[in-house]
């Protein structure tokens, strides 16, 4: 019996002008999962994220739930999906607590403002980024790293079913990279949501993600399962972009294992 798929990406190709970025790419993701996107600069993972979100024109098709992307409305789909792009595209100054009280506008109505019970789901989003003290600082006057964790924060009060992140931790520092991938996790895991995220990182893909779409030249390689596949079929795939790198299962002193990616020289100590 046929079982519809959560999300599912069917032959998309997508570019600039008469240029074409993505070609014939097809995948799927479950709820409760996080898949990373990773490839070389220019591969197309940037395009193929703006597509999804009907930012670019395409062939092929989106499915969530069965329901085809390019039929909903701007409204519907702010509604069902909550999209980080590299760069906020906000330009006005307004406050951090405003920032993240725009994710409630695809459910209000013309000219309703946000609720008292909706302002403090605010508030506590804010928090839990490590922002407390910037509640009403103003926006544009942050680093690019905390206004990725204001975003964080919007997106986290946004009653969505996709996450479409775009470089979430390009310009966060060690700690904060690895908050904000937790809290990534969490949400995932706790509600009905999945996320595709686009990371330059492997080391962080490998440790997050439930799934790896690996992609080259704008097509997609392969696609990995780091729970489930051989460290072999792994590190064939990613030497495909990265050279000569290997993977290793490291333990920490909680007795929890990790996949490691090493570059060539490098080694792990247990």
């Amino acid at each position: 019996m046929f079982k519809e798929k959560y999300f599912e990406v069917q032959n998309l190709s997508a570019g600039y002008y008469d240029k074409e970025i993505v070609h014939n790419v097809s995948f799927s993701v479950e709820p409760h999962t996080l898949t990373a996107l990773i490839g070389p600069n220019g591969c197309g993972k940037t395009t193929l994220l703006k597509s999804i979100v009907n930012l670019l024109e395409y062939r092929g098709k989106c499915f969530l739930h069965g329901e085809e992307l390019k039929e909903f409305s701007i409204r519907k789909l702010a509604r069902k999906i909550s999209y980080i792009p590299q760069r906020s595209g906000i330009h006005v100054s307004m406050s951090v607590l405003d920032v993240v009280l725009m994710g409630y506008n695809p459910v209000l109505k013309l000219l309703e403002r946000p609720n008292k019970k909706q302002k403090q789901r605010a508030k506590e989003a804010i928090i839990s980024v490590g922002l407390s003290e910037y509640m009403e600082k103003d926006y544009l006057t942050l680093s690019e790293g905390q206004k990725q964790l204001v975003l964080l924060a919007r997106t986290m009060i946004e009653d969505t079913e996709l996450l479409i992140l775009d470089e979430p931790d390009s310009a966060l520092d060690f700690q904060n990279r690895y908050l904000i991938l937790n809290i990534l996790k969490q949400m995932a895991d706790k509600e009905e949501k999945a996320g595709i995220l686009c990371i330059h990182d492997p080391s962080i893909a490998l440790e997050f993600c439930q799934q790896i779409v690996v992609m080259k030249e704008g097509k997609i390689i392969d696609i990995l399962h780091p729970q489930t596949d051989s460290l072999e079929r792994m590190e064939k795939a990613l030497q495909s972009i990265y050279g000569n790198v290997t993977l290793s299962k490291c333990m920490d002193r909680n007795d929890h294992t990790h996949i490691v990616l090493l570059w060539e020289g490098d080694s792990c100590v247990q």
